[in-house]
Parts: structure tokens; C-alpha cells; sequence
């Protein structure tokens, strides 16, 4: 897809989910120049966790590159797998033990849970708003939405070509949830923002996040604007807890 693809595709989003803040895309590189070739990329100055980097993204419209120098600690660096994160004492999750998790038996079950990159392969990571056209091509594409806009966005993808979407919650390190799982499995992931994503990534607490391979998107968005058509829209308006409900459902429904 072009720039102006892009352009295109986030406003429809922005007009059909609202959007508070920037959709982004994310790519991995598997050399950091290729990563540093992005024009006008961002490198950070001090250590960051990947959710300030992602936001500043999100919330900034900044495009940021990163290797896993930048980043505070193996938890980050192991989801999108720079460097060589995984080793026996992160597996072992004891780093999250009586913090996060009882006993250290727990965490190991944690870390065992997330998806994760499989490390060595990958040395950078880029993220940029996706109106940009700086990553013409990113592995996956990622938007904060609250629920109201996620549902109606699962409803666009479930428009043509039924599926059900099973979904986990991970707990802590939902970024596994999500930009993990969407770029291990290459299938639309949603995620509830754990604490991380919350204390240092900025993300409110009625958002959600949704990360997705940019193939996705234009099927979502044609079933959201079929939807529309036929009166269904987001933000979705409150009929009224008391009001007998034949009125409105006659609406939608013929019978």
C-alpha cells in the first residue's frame, strides 16, 4: 500500500471508530540500518519500556526505532524478540515472583503463556503512525479503541467470512496479547492494556488495543461501512432501559 492508501485507511477508521489516537504500524528488522533508513526516525536517548515507545507513537505521532539496548529489560525485548531475551532465568520468570505471582512456579507458568518472537532473528524495531507511509510495509497495524469501537470493529471483520475470535488474557505483559500474538500468529489480536501498558505507556483505562496484519483491515472496514448501511454505527446510541423494545428493534429487524 502507498502513503496515500494509508491516508485513506485511517480516515475511515477515525471517522467509523472515533479514535482518540493515532493507528501505527510496527516492523521487525533483521538489520538495525534497515531499521535507521526509516526517514525521519527517532531513536531514544535513555531506556525506555516498549509501551512509552509505542505511545509516543500513539500519542505523540512520532516514528521510533529501537534495538534491545533501548529497552529496560528482557520482559520487552523477549515479546517482539530482539536480542537474546529467553534465557533459562527469564523462563524461569523469577523476576516477577511474589510481585507479580505467589510462588516462582507461577511466573515460570506466566512466561511459558506469553506470545513471543522467537529470538535471533530480528536486531531492530520500528513503530510510526501508518498514515506516515514511512513503513509502506509493517508487519502488523495496531489502534487504541475503547470496547464500544473494538466490538464494532469485530463486528466489520465478522461482516463477510464468519469467525469466531477466541482471545487470552496473559494478565501482566498483555503486550503478549497483543502486538505479540498478532505478529506470532499473524491473526487479529485484542488485548486488555495490563499495568505496564497503563503506569508507563500513558493507555487509559477505557481503552483496549487491537494488532492486526494490515490485510485485515480493508475486510474490517467494508463490514463496517455494510453495517452502517443498514444503521448500525458506532458510537451506539442508547435506546433506553425502560422503553419497550419493539420500536427500536423494528428498525434493524424486518420481523
Amino acid at each position: 500500500m502507498d502513503g496515500q492508501d494509508w491516508k485513506t485507511i485511517v480516515a475511515e477508521l477515525d471517522q467509523l471508530l472515533k479514535l482518540r489516537s493515532v493507528p501505527f504500524g510496527m516492523k521487525l528488522f533483521e538489520r538495525r540500518d534497515e531499521m535507521e533508513a526509516i526517514p525521519k526516525i527517532r531513536r531514544p536517548k535513555a531506556v525506555y519500556t516498549l509501551d512509552q515507545l509505542v505511545a509516543q507513537t500513539a500519542r505523540l505521532g512520532w516514528t521510533v526505532g529501537v534495538t534491545s539496548d533501548d529497552l529496560v529489560g528482557p520482559q520487552c525485548r523477549a515479546v517482539v524478540g530482539l536480542g537474546n531475551a529467553k534465557d533459562p532465568e527469564w523462563k524461569s520468570g523469577q523476576h516477577m515472583t511474589g510481585v507479580w505471582y505467589a510462588t516462582q512456579a507461577d511466573a515460570s507458568a506466566h512466561q511459558q503463556a506469553m506470545h513471543c518472537v522467537p529470538d535471533g532473528r530480528y536486531a531492530a524495531l520500528a513503530t510510526s503512525p501508518i498514515a506516515s507511509g514511512r513503513i509502506p510495509e509493517p508487519d502488523i497495524v495496531l489502534f487504541y479503541a475503547t470496547p464500544g469501537a473494538m466490538m464494532y470493529f469485530i463486528n466489520g471483520l465478522q461482516w463477510s467470512g464468519y469467525r469466531r475470535f477466541d482471545w487470552s488474557v496473559v494478565g501482566e505483559s498483555a503486550c503478549a496479547d497483543s502486538w505479540g500474538r498478532a505478529l506470532v500468529t499473524r491473526q487479529p489480536s485484542l488485548s486488555i492494556p495490563c499495568f505496564a501498558e497503563r503506569r508507563y505507556g500513558g493507555v487509559t483505562d477505557e481503552e483496549m488495543l487491537m494488532a492486526l496484519p494490515p490485510e485485515f483491515l480493508e475486510a474490517a472496514i467494508n463490514g463496517m461501512r455494510a453495517l452502517s448501511r443498514n444503521g448500525l454505527r458506532y458510537p451506539f446510541p442508547a435506546y433506553g432501559i425502560q422503553m419497550d423494545v419493539r420500536a427500536g428493534m423494528s428498525a434493524s429487524y424486518s420481523s
